[in-house]
């Protein structure tokens, strides 16, 4: 052993000491945590999946099909980690948007979302992810196939992560990234790609957090007759007047809907 020093990376996550005559490093204890993104596991507990985070980025593309509830999910993590966040739309080079995709990065940018269009196949719209992730550390997630891997190897120039084409059969993204992996960006900051999904969901410390993970929700709750209310049912509720009016996406209501009856169901003893 050389002695416990900061890792290049991640030294405000870990104290790890370098081994001798090897690149790899061994963690020897974990530093407090000012954020978590987290999700709870079958067993009713929270997964930690990544830590000390100042922006989450989600990667989704028109192939594999987008599961925009997941999107909603992540964004919705992300603001309750008081972290910034991007949609980033890959796969451009692939040709125009699918209706469907287009309506809903339309409805992320009102609701005042970053929204960015990449092709990592072609390079094309990296240079602002790089800008957005300037400085920061940040990580990449979303379904399996959307080319998280591929926009990493872009960003750092080189082909540092596997990747793997969508499977012709099924149209879903193969399971590449078994494990995250964390890498240093050539601008400042670093990068985390993650595993990809097929479902995903935060832990959430009590279901009425969820109306804050929503900002467009958040910004009308404070119109409410009661400061309680879960806009569902409830009289007077801004939440469901701005949804019946079209200024609140009705599938982005629905989104909040399911995430909440979700966190309600794990919230149970």
């Amino acid at each position: 052993m050389k002695g416990r020093r900061l890792h290049p990376v991640c030294g405000d996550l870990v104290d790890a000491e370098p081994l001798e005559h090897d690149p790899e490093w061994v963690i020897v204890a974990i530093r407090p945590r000012r954020n978590e993104l987290t999700r709870p596991n079958l067993r009713g507990r929270v997964e930690v999946l990544a830590a000390n985070l100042d922006a989450i980025v989600v990667v989704t593309a028109d192939l594999p099909p987008p599961d925009w509830f997941i999107v909603d999910r992540y964004l919705c993590a992300a603001e309750l980690m008081g972290v910034v966040s991007a949609v980033a739309f890959n796969k451009i080079d692939l040709g125009e948007l699918h209706p469907a995709s287009a309506r809903a990065l339309e409805e992320y940018r009102e609701a005042g979302y970053v929204i960015l269009h990449t092709s990592a196949r072609e390079g094309l719209g990296v240079d602002a992810l790089l800008d957005f992730l300037a400085g920061r550390r940040g990580i990449l997630v979303g379904q399996s196939g959307v080319g998280k891997s591929s926009l990493v190897n872009r960003l750092v120039e080189r082909s540092l992560l596997p990747t793997a084409e969508i499977s012709e059969k099924r149209r879903e993204g193969r399971h590449t990234t078994v494990s995250s992996v964390m890498v240093a960006l050539p601008n400042g900051g670093a990068v985390i790609d993650s595993p990809g999904v097929r479902d995903y969901a935060p832990a959430v410390a009590e279901p009425a957090e969820v109306a804050r993970g929503y900002r467009e929700i958040a910004a009308a709750a404070p119109h409410c007759r009661f400061t309680d209310c879960r806009h569902l049912r409830e009289p007077d509720c801004a939440v469901k007047e701005r949804v019946e009016q079209g200024a609140i996406s009705s599938r982005r209501y629905e989104s909040y809907r399911r995430l909440l009856a979700l966190a309600e169901r794990l919230d149970r003893p």
